[in-house]
């Protein structure tokens, strides 16, 4: 599942993998360690778990990008408007912040003033990370033709996606 950071990745592979009922592993969640730090175990996390059968997860952190790359039988790609990806980001952001919303392993969104001194802010990330998306899904495209990569503009798209091709399959 690839998109900007605040585009839905991860609400989105949660709802696949109820779905669908295989695993959803949010990969932040293997990464993210106490105050922020990277977590000492996140590759050997991650190659345990594309080891699997079936899940579903975020195609983030350029450390295991291509190894879960490798693994994906399918590839999701929200590729929604910019504006689209920054309100949410920004409303996500808040809601977290103001409700003191622990994320992972006691982390909770920091301070809203560090926005503008905090060159990875969250907001500052997706925005100035927006086009990268696109590059990486293109490289991808080329590295791996075989790999069927839905593109996806908006939510209404991910809707009927789900509609046509995910909800006959899951016998819903």
């Amino acid at each position: 599942m690839a998109g900007t950071s605040g585009s839905g990745k991860t609400t989105l592979a949660a709802r696949l993998g109820c779905l669908l009922d295989i695993e959803h592993v949010e990969i932040d969640s293997l990464f993210h360690g106490p105050n922020w730090t990277p977590r000492p175990t996140f590759e050997r996390d991650v190659d345990e778990f594309v080891a699997g059968e079936s899940w579903v997860t975020e195609w983030q952190y350029s450390i295991v990008r291509d190894r879960l790359a490798a693994r994906a039988e399918l590839f999701l790609w929200l590729d929604l408007p910019r504006r689209t990806v920054m309100r949410q980001v920004t409303i996500r952001t808040l809601r977290r912040r103001f409700g003191r919303r622990e994320l992972w392993n006691g982390n909770t969104e920091p301070p809203l003033h560090r926005i503008v001194l905090d060159r990875e802010h969250i907001i500052r990330w997706a925005w100035n990370t927006y086009r990268s998306t696109s590059e990486r899904v293109q490289r991808l495209s080329v590295d791996r033709p075989e790999l069927t990569i839905v593109r996806f503009r908006s939510h209404r798209d991910v809707d009927a996606w789900i509609a046509h091709q995910l909800i006959p399959l899951a016998g819903h």
